[in-house]
């Protein structure tokens, strides 16, 4: 299956995972924000710390600028399969197109680390 046109680069699944928990961590101690329209606001606005984005969002146009925009303000970014997923890991019984972390709470520590994973994975060294 081809990559959707606003995946720029592959997360690795040991990342994505990592990444999940650390939402499912966060929505307890942190702040999120989620949809495309509050984390485009909170990335606008310099409050993002990182950004998870869907693959399967459809239309994927609706989150083309995402990659772009959270590059501009130089806030990281990493892309999770499924939209169920991530809606889940935040709390909602729906799927979740995207999600901002605002505020890491106590998991800073984790949100370091796949910050770290992050770097590699979009220099291509975590595949």
């Amino acid at each position: 299956m081809a990559k959707a046109p606003h995946v720029k680069f592959d997360t690795p699944p040991a990342l994505e995972n990592s990444a999940l928990e650390l939402l499912t961590e966060v929505k307890e101690v942190g702040k999120l924000k989620k949809g495309i329209n509050e984390t485009t606001k909170s990335v606008e606005r310099g409050v993002a710390l990182l950004v998870f984005i869907s693959e399967d969002i459809d239309p994927p146009e609706i989150a083309m600028h995402l990659p772009v925009l959270c590059d501009e303000k130089k806030v990281p970014y990493l892309y999770v399969k499924k939209q169920e997923d991530l809606g889940k890991a935040c709390g909602l019984g729906v799927g979740c197109s995207s999600v901002a972390l605002v505020d890491s709470g106590k998991a800073r520590g984790t949100m370091d680390e796949i910050l770290k994973g992050l770097t590699k994975a979009r220099k291509g060294e975590g595949n």
